[in-house]
């Protein structure tokens, strides 16, 4: 039986054997099917070609147990169509046995595969997410056909002219956003992430949102570049006041002490971010082995600048977000899916191999 070259790894005895697929044994041609079969929760996979006129599987299992060299792909490099299936559990050495048990998983659980693997792989990792993130909390994002600017124009109620110019409109604005964050919780997304901080596997999140949900959830380095909407602050005295007591002021909240209009300590267009909060947040991109965005456009400048600092410093960028971003083409990874479902089984895959 022929030997396939090895890449990253040599030969070493196997009681167990990846095959490109079920039943391969009885194949009389003169190659077996070429394609990886991803092990769950492995940090390999196996592209196991095997070589014969004729595929005798009372040869071939001694032969396979004995010592066989197999090429070892990295997973990042594989797309969804190259790989025929993720099985719970290598195929053990005899051949004629198909994978009747597994059969074929979802690409989604290839791809939380992928993900879970590239985090272990990759440390530090550094976590950015966007609105996408906590769309699965009832919040609307912001450039989807039903996102919150397809309703409203940013310049008028997002921007600090517009806010200077129609300060009551700003807030009518706001004040829905305080609505539905009164209403909302952290969902599988949030969890998750704060889950893979508590196993060492995320170092921090990055997050353009203003939810507060990712502290929420758990997480305790959370960087937010675009402030938070849980206070508001006068910009003439500097008096705080908390969000409950906001929406109390409602429609046009003032300050109690100089009864100037109060401002939502978001970032605003036409702001700069907070200085310790963006360098703090480039820092760790740049030292990040992997940046994992999640639900983000990579639209908003500067944070959208955030992967190429990675790439720039020899990390890798991977990408979960419904939507094409700029980035897709330079990520080792890209999953369009949702964030909730990816990430809390990426949580559940990191959690068992850990244990």
């Amino acid at each position: 039986m022929g030997r396939p070259a090895v890449r990253d790894q040599g030969s070493g005895t196997l009681d167990r054997v990846l095959v490109a697929e079920p039943g391969a044994a009885h194949v009389d041609a003169a190659r077996v099917h070429e394609k990886p079969v991803v092990e769950r929760g492995r940090l390999q996979v196996a592209d196991v070609c095997l070589e014969h006129d004729r595929l005798d599987a009372e040869v071939a299992q001694p032969l396979v147990a004995a010592g066989v060299a197999f090429q070892v792909a990295d997973p990042r490099h594989l797309e969804p169509h190259e790989v025929v299936r993720v099985v719970g559990d290598a195929l053990r050495v005899g051949l004629r046995e198909a994978d009747t048990h597994f059969g074929c998983e979802t690409e989604s659980m290839h791809e939380a595969v992928m993900l879970a693997e590239l985090i272990r792989a990759n440390q530090p990792c550094v976590v950015l997410t966007g609105a996408g993130v906590s769309t699965e909390s009832g919040i609307p994002d912001f450039r989807s056909a039903g996102g919150i600017w397809a309703q409203y124009d940013p310049y008028e109620v997002a921007s600090i002219e517009g806010f200077r110019r129609d300060p009551r409109r700003a807030w009518e604005f706001y004040g829905l956003r305080l609505d539905a964050l009164a209403a909302a919780e952290p969902n599988a997304a949030h969890r998750a992430l704060a889950g893979l901080e508590e196993l060492g596997l995320v170092q921090a999140v990055i997050t353009q949102n203003i939810d507060r949900l990712h502290a929420r959830a758990g997480s305790r380095d959370v960087i937010e570049v675009h402030g938070t909407i849980d206070t508001a602050s006068c910009p003439r005295c500097g008096r705080s006041e908390a969000r409950e007591r906001v929406r109390e002021l409602l429609p046009l909240p003032r300050c109690a002490d100089c009864g100037a209009v109060l401002k939502p300590d978001v970032v605003m267009f036409g702001e700069l971010l907070p200085a310790g909060a963006i360098d703090r947040a480039t820092a760790l991109a740049q030292e990040a082995a992997l940046l994992l965005v999640v639900g983000s456009s990579l639209e908003v400048w500067p944070v959208a600048g955030l992967p190429d600092e990675t790439l720039a410093h020899g990390g890798k960028v991977a990408i979960v977000n419904r939507d094409p971003t700029p980035y897709d083409a330079r990520a080792v990874l890209v999953v369009h899916a949702s964030a909730g479902e990816i990430l809390a089984e990426c949580l559940e895959l990191t959690s068992t191999s850990s244990s």
